[in-house]
């Protein structure tokens, strides 16, 4: 999967549009307009920047996405991990924990989260 890194605003926009797909061009420019205060022009202008980035397609008029939201946000993760932490994902979760309390529930979540990986990875 190609890296794709966008701006807040890029992501605003995606988030749209993965919320709203397929949605016609037409139809994507009164929602930007609605949400974000966009012209028409701006719309298209990220709309064409983000094809370029190869995220989405706009064809026939028709707006959809080549990436789904959660594998774009995983791959972001995984890189700010990467840039940040050298690739670690203890050290990002101690860096995590030092400032945000894990709720009992968190901390259950992430437990069977680890068991099903280990599990997933005797066989």
């Amino acid at each position: 999967m190609k890296d794709i890194e966008l701006g807040a605003v890029q992501e605003r926009f995606a988030d749209i549009v993965w919320a709203n797909e397929p949605i016609g061009s037409g139809d994507l420019v009164k929602v930007c307009e609605k949400e974000l205060g966009w012209k028409k022009p701006t719309t298209y202008t990220v709309l064409r920047k983000l094809c370029e980035k190869g995220l989405m397609k706009n064809e026939d008029g028709v707006v959809t996405t080549l990436m789904r939201r959660d594998e774009f946000y995983s791959a972001k993760s995984e890189q700010i991990i990467e840039d940040s932490y050298e690739g670690s994902l203890p050290a990002f979760i101690a860096a995590f924990t030092s400032r945000k309390k894990l709720s009992n529930a968190e901390v259950d979540e992430i437990q069977k989260m680890i068991d099903e990986f280990r599990k997933g990875n005797k066989k």
